[in-house]
């Protein structure tokens, strides 16, 4: 279902923001705190639109068999999650549950509904013990820095954000949030300023090899006295660098080009080099709280799902089969 299909306006609304239909017939109540919902309580823009989605195709499943808000019991969620497990993937069900918890929570604090209808439902079983990422290996991951030139703008800037973004586990939208100044000595050593989700900011220090792709592109590009500037930027149509900060597409396109010239394939992806980074980390012999701390992940077991250096013995076992 498109997102903007059963929306309605409600007034009085900021900038005319429209709701879907189930909330603005329960009342202005309501509407106002769904409005609240998602412009006070969800902060970050990527969550915000999944959970936009989530709510819009709850709305519309309950349009078309008539039920208002507050008829709504566990039941009736529970219907709509057995139906969306047959159309969906199951993470897609767990998020679209989790944005109806949430609301039905936000709702319930709110004095709209006297409980939560989807509290109590639960939705399927998906366990990840390994993600699913593509992994490069220490050799594949020399050979795409190697097969990078150095001798241009460009080159030099896509080695230095691969290079961050390897050397640091960062995620590519942290990285490319960057500002100059986000590049900074403290002491004798250089250190990454990453802004992460939610607003937080993550120090870490610089690799050896991340610094001196940094510092390389920063002085062919003259950018290093623009502290508040962006320091990934695009390039205009002559390849010339411009002002403007690098998108994740634009990034994303960069890093397939890069890797089909070094003959890695096509599933290579901006999030490769994080898993690539704690893989390398902890077959090195790091501990799995470092590389945590490092990621900035909240929880060891969401780290360990990037770690594939169990891929390799795998591998090594299957070659043992000789015919």
């Amino acid at each position: 279902m498109d997102a903007n299909e059963a929306l309605v306006p409600v007034s009085p609304a900021p900038s005319g923001l429209l709701v879907p239909a189930l909330f603005a017939a329960a009342g202005e109540r309501a509407s106002r705190r769904l409005v609240e919902f998602f412009t006070a309580e969800i902060r970050n823009p990527n969550t915000r639109a999944a959970y936009a989605r989530a709510v819009s195709r709850f709305d519309g499943w309950c349009q078309a068999r008539g039920f208002a808000l507050e008829q709504l019991t566990p039941v009736h969620v529970a219907a709509y999650v057995e139906q969306l497990g047959r159309e969906v993937s199951k993470p897609t069900v767990k998020q679209h549950l989790a944005a109806l918890r949430m609301l039905g929570d936000y709702l319930v604090t709110g004095q709209v509904l006297p409980f939560n209808p989807a509290a109590a439902v639960r939705g399927p079983k998906y366990v990840i013990k390994t993600g699913k990422t593509p992994v490069l290996s220490a050799e594949e991951t020399r050979a795409l820095f190697a097969a990078i030139e150095t001798g241009t703008i460009a080159g030099l800037r896509d080695r230095a954000l691969i290079g961050v973004m390897a050397y640091s586990f960062a995620r590519v939208g942290a990285v490319l949030g960057m500002d100059v100044g986000d590049f900074y000595q403290q002491g004798r050593r250089h250190w990454l300023r990453l802004h992460e989700k939610g607003g937080k900011e993550h120090a870490v220090p610089a690799h050896h090899l991340a610094d001196e792709y940094l510092a390389a592109y920063i002085a062919a590009a003259g950018i290093g006295g623009d502290t508040r500037g962006a320091l990934f930027r695009s390039l205009d149509r002559r390849r010339k660098l411009t002002g403007r900060r690098l998108g994740a597409r634009e990034a994303l396109a960069m890093v397939k080009r890069r890797a089909r010239a070094a003959g890695l394939g096509e599933e290579v992806c901006n999030h490769s080099f994080r898993a690539t980074g704690i893989t390398n980390f902890l077959e090195n012999g790091g501990a799995v709280e470092k590389a945590q701390a490092i990621a900035a992940h909240e929880s060891p077991k969401t780290t360990k799902l990037y770690d594939r250096s169990g891929d390799q013995l795998t591998l090594d076992e299957i070659e043992r089969i000789r015919y």
